[in-house]
């Protein structure tokens, strides 16, 4: 072959690496606000009826002497949802399932 066509190919692979480095980064607009209760747990991990969150929380353990020994699951504590209600609760009362 000649080696001019040779440099013709390699200079075309390395712009088409370039461009295609370059074309995939694009700006992600903002991420979507998530309703979050100050616990950092969604709505949909706390109970509406009883107040309670199901979610559970990592805390450290320690031996008696003070020396880290891993991490605990525990029931988160927080008693009652506090981040911002859905708009159709707001708005009207919810229909199902019937009171009695």
């Amino acid at each position: 072959m000649e080696p001019v066509s040779l440099l013709v190919g390699g200079v075309l692979l390395a712009a088409g690496f370039v461009a295609g480095r370059l074309g995939r980064r694009r700006n992600v607009g903002p991420a979507l606000p998530q309703a979050v209760c100050g616990c950092g747990h969604a709505l949909s991990q706390h109970d509406p009826e009883q107040g309670v969150c199901h979610s559970e929380v990592a805390r450290d353990a320690y031996t008696k002497r003070g020396k880290w020994a891993g991490h605990t699951w525990v029931s988160c504590s927080c008693r009652q949802y506090v981040g911002p209600r859905p708009i159709d609760e707001v708005f009207a009362p919810r229909l199902l399932p019937p009171g009695d």
